[in-house]
């Protein structure tokens, strides 16, 4: 498999096999994947921490208008910086083999931009504005009515914002959001 070239010990990668969705090769091939973002950062050294700007430099982060949330949940050190483990972290929940329930409260935690544990009118107007085309012709009254049509049909409450358990409402509606919640390696 390798390992005679890896920095990690067969234990260590028995322990990642343990705590994601990947298999050990799978585990060496995110490692590498993570190393060439900064090989001379990288190097032989498995605790190196990768600053958020050179993580986005990982082609399917860098089209992602979620790449920053993406990268300030997953760090481990809440400031978008991270280290081979919260890459793997990441890389596993963005896998095929990962749970719907797992996506599901990562992508809450994703879009819940100021963290209250609640996706509210605020939260949801800057998912809009990052997935609408910035060129577009919709207006503030349109994201207004959007906001609206979506609180309507999913904040059961009535309590203007989307719970956790009512985004999971949501997302188990959704056929297609396994399929868009994704990160190939």
């Amino acid at each position: 498999m390798g390992q005679a070239n890896s920095q990690f010990s067969e234990d260590e990668l028995q322990d990642y096999e343990d705590l994601t969705y990947f298999t050990k090769k799978e585990i060496l091939y995110a490692h590498k994947k993570f190393k060439n973002l900064a090989p001379e950062k990288v190097g032989h050294n498995k605790n190196a921490k990768l600053s958020m700007s050179k993580v986005l430099e990982y082609p399917e982060l860098k089209a992602n208008p979620f790449g920053d949330r993406i990268c300030k949940v997953f760090s481990s050190s809440n400031d978008g910086d991270i280290t081979f483990e919260d890459f793997l972290d990441m890389m596993s929940v963005f896998s095929d083999a990962a749970p719907k329930a797992v996506k599901a409260e990562h992508a809450f935690r994703i879009y819940d931009f100021d963290g209250d544990d609640m996706i509210g009118r605020n939260d949801l107007k800057q998912v809009i504005q990052r997935l609408v085309d910035y060129n577009s012709d919709l207006g503030h009254n349109d994201i207004d009515q959007l906001i609206n049509n979506i609180l309507e049909e999913a904040d059961l409450d009535d309590d203007g914002a989307l719970s956790f358990a009512e985004f999971e409402h949501i997302i188990d509606k959704s056929s297609d959001f396994i399929n868009s919640f994704r990160i190939r390696l």
